[in-house]
């Protein structure tokens, strides 16, 4: 039987959510550190290292059946030095066991529980166990351990090994001149995964990978590949009518178990919704079709109402969980659905798929979903669009009205700077293209706390923040989010302040995470906890690679202050990875937008005179992926220096070449590529 320990272990002093969910179990359980580190050499026990996050569904699940029973934590206890991790704040040592993980069983995920010898090097691991399983495993790697412990030090020594050779990255032998048939053959074996009927891949459960989508819709754009672009297009159109898409609240869940984006995996993270809010205005820049416009400021609308802390920050997710049952504060049966929505319940059901026995058939109840197109409900009920419109939207404040006194999902309030980096650029994102200013006041207020809280006098990063607290040193996905915001921002408000701690901070990522031996960065900071491997993070996930976001980065402030050095290492890492992008593009697709840029080279638009502003305004209703946009008066940028005084002039520069200035953005468009 399952129980809450009535005295807490040592994990009530922690400062993650995800820990402190463990706190009463009677797992002697410890914090990643010296203490349980010293503990298990001192004792010489095996470590097991438990990593999750606290909008995991099957982590919660494994903590019920095993980590609050009795029985278990004996076992535990008696064996094993027990430490808890929470990946979202140590990713360090996550990505370690992680790929242990994958090199033990051929796959991974969470929860992550690994074994390791009392140095921290891994001998035995897996995701979820049963009890029983779970007591038989830990009883014979015990065993083991204290019968034969060379059999399982040689089985450490060997894996190790492969930990530290995994990913190794190295410098290209010579710089290759990138043209449109390397990125066609990206391109061309990618189409064949495409889902023509429901958008995105054909498989299940379906991700939304924004990135993926971001180089696509900019390759079917700039490649006039119209294939390509209306799957962009269509997908995009299938996720935000899908369950995966929260109706009434906005905001996207992690995943679709099925096929159609309709069973979402209810839990929902802010790095989803970052890149998505940023991946559907930018949509629809593009298109201009309004569902992209208001699916991105729904979910803007969510982020601010529910995911924001007192400081301006933004908290990291929402679980799925709520009473203990996955999904419930999110879901509907047909007889409250239409106790809430009296006389419009018919027509609004019908909008949002509302059937008796349930659209989930599993669980015999309702996940609002767009199945019927409006022109076709239009015509059923014999009304016009602004009609349905305004039903939609009274019916929406109603149902969220009813759903906020339910009991709520846990919340995830710990702020990591990575994350709050992507929501950031995502408001600036919006703020652009909308001409809304309060989106960047959000975003530049969390930027300027970041900037005053989260950053030393010696100019190093913090990753997280909770409860007036800071703790772990930033890794170099913190560094790289966080410069790519300062320059969104600064291509907002042309503040260059922006972009001069966007420098400092470059500077310090050269100095602190350095590779001698490969073109990439190492994810950890010299200055960091030394671990049993310094890992490099290569390929795009769900969030693109730390590497690849520094490459554009160096890109743009090369472009940007003329830095020669940073321009040649984003080209040298560029050319370090481009032989594996053809093989695997949607796990290459931010170094694939890196390739699209070289071929088809970066508008460096700068704006002088009276009426900057008013230029960048009218500059945004256009979609132009490849540029970077500068202006202002009494500039130090190279781009703008010389080019001042109170006549409006537009300056369009490629590849060191500047065209001669123009008065109008039409002309300036002209210039582009």
């Amino acid at each position: 039987m399952p129980h809450t320990h009535s005295e807490p272990n040592s994990l009530i002093n922690a400062s993650s959510p995800y820990l402190l969910q463990h706190a009463y179990n009677p797992v002697h359980w410890y914090e990643w550190g010296p203490t349980a580190l010293e503990k298990a050499k001192a004792e010489n026990k095996l470590i097991l290292v438990s990593i999750g996050y606290s909008a995991c569904h099957w982590c919660h699940v494994m903590e019920r059946e095993c980590f609050e029973n009795y029985e278990v934590a004996e076992v535990m206890n008696k064996h094993y030095i027990c430490i808890k991790v929470d990946r979202e704040e140590r990713p360090d040592i996550d990505q370690i066991y992680m790929y242990a993980i994958q090199l033990m069983t051929g796959s991974g995920g969470w929860p992550l529980n690994c074994i390791c010898l009392p140095d921290q090097r891994p001998i035995y691991g897996g995701t979820y166990f049963r009890k029983n399983d779970w007591i038989n495993i830990l009883e014979n790697v015990a065993g083991l351990w204290s019968q034969e412990p060379q059999k399982a030090v040689e089985y450490a020594d060997r894996l190790t090994a492969g930990i530290r050779e995994s990913e190794s990255i190295v410098p290209a032998v010579e710089t290759t001149d990138y043209t449109q048939e390397h990125l066609d053959e990206i391109v061309t074996p990618w189409k064949h995964h495409f889902d023509i009927a429901f958008g995105g891949y054909n498989r299940a459960p379906k991700f939304p990978l924004p990135n993926n989508w971001v180089f696509l819709l900019r390759y079917g754009f700039l490649s006039d590949d119209e294939s390509v672009f209306t799957a962009v297009c269509h997908t995009l159109e299938e996720m935000s009518r899908g369950g995966i898409y929260d109706q009434i609240g906005g905001g996207f869940a992690r995943y679709s178990v099925d096929d159609k984006w309709h069973v979402p995996h209810f839990e929902k993270m802010l790095y989803d919704n970052a890149q998505l809010i940023s991946l559907y205005i930018e949509a629809y820049q593009c298109t201009k079709f309004d569902s992209f416009k208001r699916t991105a400021v729904e979910s803007i609308d969510w982020v601010l109402r529910e995911m924001t802390s007192a400081e301006g920050l933004f908290y990291s997710a929402l679980d799925a969980d709520s009473e203990g049952v996955e999904g419930k504060f999110y879901v509907w049966d047909k007889t409250e659905f239409d106790e809430v929505l009296g006389e419009d319940a018919e027509i609004i059901g019908a909008y949002y798929n509302i059937t008796e026995e349930g659209n989930w058939e599993e669980e015999q109840t309702n996940i609002l979903r767009k199945t019927i197109a409006d022109d076709d409900l239009i015509a059923q009920y014999g009304i016009d669009a602004e009609t349905l419109y305004n039903k939609v939207q009274t019916a929406k404040s109603k149902l969220l009205a009813v759903r906020s006194i339910r009991v709520r999902p846990g919340l995830d309030d710990k702020c990591l700077t990575a994350w709050n980096g992507m929501m950031i650029k995502a408001l600036t994102d919006a703020a652009q293209v909308l001409n809304h200013d309060v989106y960047y006041e959000k975003a530049s207020t969390a930027a300027r706390f970041i900037l005053t809280t989260l950053k030393s006098e010696t100019g190093v990063l913090y990753r997280n923040y909770k409860n007036k607290k800071a703790s772990i040193t930033a890794f170099l996905d913190d560094y790289a989010f966080f410069i790519e915001a300062l320059i969104a921002l600064y291509e907002y408000d042309f503040d260059e302040s922006w972009l001069d701690q966007a420098k400092e901070l470059t500077d310090s990522v050269i100095e602190n995470f350095t590779d001698v031996n490969s073109p990439m960065f190492f994810y950890t900071s010299a200055k960091s906890e030394d671990l049993i491997a310094r890992k490099h993070e290569i390929m795009d996930n769900v969030i693109p690679a730390s590497n690849s976001t520094m490459a554009s980065n160096l890109k743009k402030l090369g472009l940007l202050f003329d830095n020669e050095a940073y321009t040649e290492k984003a080209e040298q890492m560029l050319a370090a990875v481009h032989p594996k992008i053809k093989g695997y593009g949607s796990a290459y697709s931010n170094w694939a937008n890196l390739l699209l840029n070289e071929v088809y080279g970066t508008n460096e638009i700068a704006i002088t005179g009276m009426e900057v502003d008013l230029v960048k305004m009218e500059l945004s209703k256009y979609y132009l992926p490849n540029k970077i946009v500068l202006g202002g008066a009494n500039s130090k940028l190279p781009l703008l220096e010389g080019k001042q005084g109170n006549e409006t002039k537009i300056y369009v520069c490629r590849n060191k070449v500047c065209q001669l200035p123009v008065s109008t953005v039409e002309e300036a468009l002209q210039l582009t590529n």
